[in-house]
């Protein structure tokens, strides 16, 4: 999974509501994961927004690498700002993936999903 979309899940999911105390399952998961690609990637506006969302990101990585707590806070509040136009369907994905390790099988698949909208910002 790219490390920008890895940042951008675990920055809003930081920040969203608690999750439910058993989560969908993970078949669930991958059926919502390419239901938010093909969502994001219909919408010209929402790519814009995603990638916007994933530059910042990078940049919060950067504070965050040289301790500058402040900036990283205001890109923090900046990206979740971004996230609420990607809709709900999006918010819900990210906190949805809060207990699905990014290194396991199927973290590992609906990373691969989720890649598709990478490769549109490039």
């Amino acid at each position: 999974m790219d490390v920008k979309l890895i940042a951008a899940v675990l920055v809003t999911a930081a920040t969203a509501s608690a999750a439910l105390a058993q989560g969908p399952s993970t078949e669930k998961l991958k059926a919502d994961a390419q239901k938010v690609v093909k969502i994001i990637s219909s919408d010209s506006a929402k790519v814009q927004v995603y990638c916007e969302t994933m530059d910042l990101s990078d940049q919060m990585d950067d504070a965050e690498d040289a301790n500058d707590s402040a900036k990283a806070e205001g890109l923090r509040k900046k990206i979740d700002e971004l996230n609420q136009k990607l809709g709900p369907e999006y918010l819900k994905l990210v906190q949805d993936l809060e207990g699905i390790e990014s290194n396991s099988r199927d973290g590992q698949e609906i990373g691969r999903t989720l890649d598709a909208l990478d490769k549109l910002c490039k």
